[in-house]
C-alpha cells in the first residue's frame, strides 16, 4: 500500500510547487498592471492640478485616489519598496511615451478603462493572471 501512497503523494506535491509558481506569476502580473495604472493615476493627477481649473479639482482628485488604491492593493502582493520602485518606473516609462507633458491622450487610451477594472476587480484579474500564467 505505501508503494502506491508516495508517488500520488509526490505527485500532489509536484502539482501544488507548480500552482504556487503559478501564483507566484500571477502576483507579479498584477502587480505590474496595479503599478503601471498607479503611474498613470498620477500623472493625469498631476496634470490636472498644474492646469489650475477649480472645476477639474474633483476629477483631479479622484484620479490622486485611484493612484493611492492601486498602490495599495498592489501591497498586497508585493512588498512596499517593489511596489514603488515599480512605479517609479512605469511612471518614467509613461512620460517617455508621451508627446509632451499635457498629453494625457495616448494614456489614457491604454489605461483609463484597464485600469478602472484593475482596480475595482483585483480578484478577477488575479485569476485571469493565474489562468494565463499556467
Amino acid at each position: 500500500m505505501s508503494g502506491t501512497i508516495l508517488p500520488k503523494i509526490l505527485a500532489l506535491s509536484i502539482g501544488l510547487l507548480a500552482f504556487n509558481a503559478a501564483a507566484g506569476d500571477a502576483e507579479d502580473a498584477l502587480t505590474k498592471e496595479l503599478t503601471e495604472c498607479a503611474a498613470y493615476y498620477q500623472i493625469a493627477s498631476n496634470a490636472i492640478a498644474a492646469m489650475n481649473a477649480p472645476q477639474m479639482q474633483a476629477v483631479g482628485d479622484r484620479l490622486k485616489a485611484s493612484g493611492e488604491q492601486a498602490v495599495e492593493i498592489a501591497n498586497k502582493y508585493q512588498t512596499e519598496e517593489y511596489v514603488n520602485e515599480a512605479v517609479l518606473v512605469a511612471t518614467k516609462q509613461h512620460k517617455a511615451s508621451m508627446p509632451n507633458s499635457k498629453s494625457l491622450g495616448p494614456l489614457m487610451g491604454k489605461y483609463k478603462e484597464k485600469c478602472k477594472v484593475v482596480i475595482s476587480q483585483p480578484d478577477q484579474r488575479l485569476d485571469y493572471w493565474t489562468m494565463a500564467t499556467m
